[in-house]
């Protein structure tokens, strides 16, 4: 697993609010769903490649697939 650096992260109450919904509906830690969202939008704007530890993060949605 890579290594993983902390930040202090601002952020809004609503948006707060909405990933913490979304982090208990997908069984994931408020920290963990922010990982997946910025590693999601990172994939699809092209800035990284898929990683190989993808099921550390819980890269699965509703669907059951992977995103990877």
């Amino acid at each position: 697993m890579a290594e993983k650096k902390s930040f202090a992260l601002r952020i809004d109450a609503t948006t707060m609010k909405a990933i913490e919904k979304w982090a208990a509906d997908e069984f994931r830690s408020v920290n963990g769903q922010i990982e997946w969202i910025l590693h999601r939008a990172l994939k699809e704007a092209g800035r990284v490649k898929d990683r190989p530890d993808t099921d550390a993060v819980g890269d699965q949605g509703h669907d059951g697939g992977t995103d990877g």
